[in-house]
């Protein structure tokens, strides 16, 4: 049975491997119930996660799911598991808010930072299934169990596969061509746009006509021009013995 739940484990891996650009360490969020669900089963989650995901982890949390643990006394050996965490940055540092929203506005839209999450609370679990690429993991009868990717998640792949979207990891890597190759992303926006051009008056300058070059004989213009009349060409008249002129060749005796 162990074996058996480690081959759908690393088959779930590998589809986030290869449609959403997860890679190790992996980022486990953890909020308080998965800490008292484990405290409850005898579970070591430093120990056992590494193992099950078969690959390096960083566990980690917030500090509104701790202030959480703190208001709730008979949760005190939670607290305790859950200190021992990373505690990661969010937006609710000065008004905390319950556990729950505090680990769906950290995964966002599309769960940019490729967090596992780890709960048991059906809140947080209804609410990263409408997210793109997030991996579950609870626990159930002393295991943690690795859930099949959401239909959001195999939508979202089907319709990258059809060229409808980009996957992360062909984002990821035309941001490292851009980077590489010194192009920011408001010069791609300016170069996307095409100008329009108005229409003008043509330029001045290139009506004018060609200057002739110094020191070039000029060609004598074989076509004369419109309204000049054409010269009529002399035959020169030959003069005959009298004297007198002939326009026409003389006529030999016969």
């Amino acid at each position: 049975m162990k074996i058996k739940r480690q081959k759908v484990a690393k088959k779930t891996i590998s589809f986030y491997k290869f449609n959403f650009n997860f890679r190790e360490p992996f980022q486990i969020l953890i909020d308080g119930t998965f800490c008292q669900a484990a405290l409850k089963n005898k579970i070591q989650i430093k120990e056992q996660m590494p193992k099950y995901l078969m690959g390096e982890v960083q566990l980690c949390t917030t500090s509104c799911a701790l202030k959480e643990l703190e208001s709730l006394k008979q949760l005190y050996g939670a607290k305790i598991i859950l200190q021992r965490f990373q505690v990661r940055r969010c937006q609710h540092f000065k008004n905390p808010v319950p556990a729950s929203e505090c680990l769906l506005s950290m995964l966002e839209e599309t769960n940019p930072h490729h967090y596992f999450v780890a709960t048991q609370d059906h809140a947080v679990t209804a609410g990263l299934k409408k997210i793109p690429g997030v991996p579950l993991l609870y626990i159930i009868l002393n295991t943690i169990v690795l859930d099949k990717p959401s239909q959001s998640s195999l939508d979202h792949v089907q319709a990258v596969q059809l060229g409808e979207l980009v996957s992360p990891s062909q984002q990821q890597s035309i941001r490292s061509l851009k980077e590489e190759q010194g192009i920011s992303q408001k010069d791609g926006e300016r170069r996307g746009k095409k100008r329009k051009r108005k229409q003008s008056n043509p330029n001045p300058l290139s009506c004018l006509k060609k200057k002739k070059k110094k020191g070039m004989p000029t060609l004598p213009l074989k076509k004369t021009e419109q309204g000049e009349k054409k010269k009529r060409s002399r035959h020169k008249k030959r003069k005959t013995e009298g004297g007198d002129n002939m326009s026409t060749p003389p006529l030999t005796n016969q």
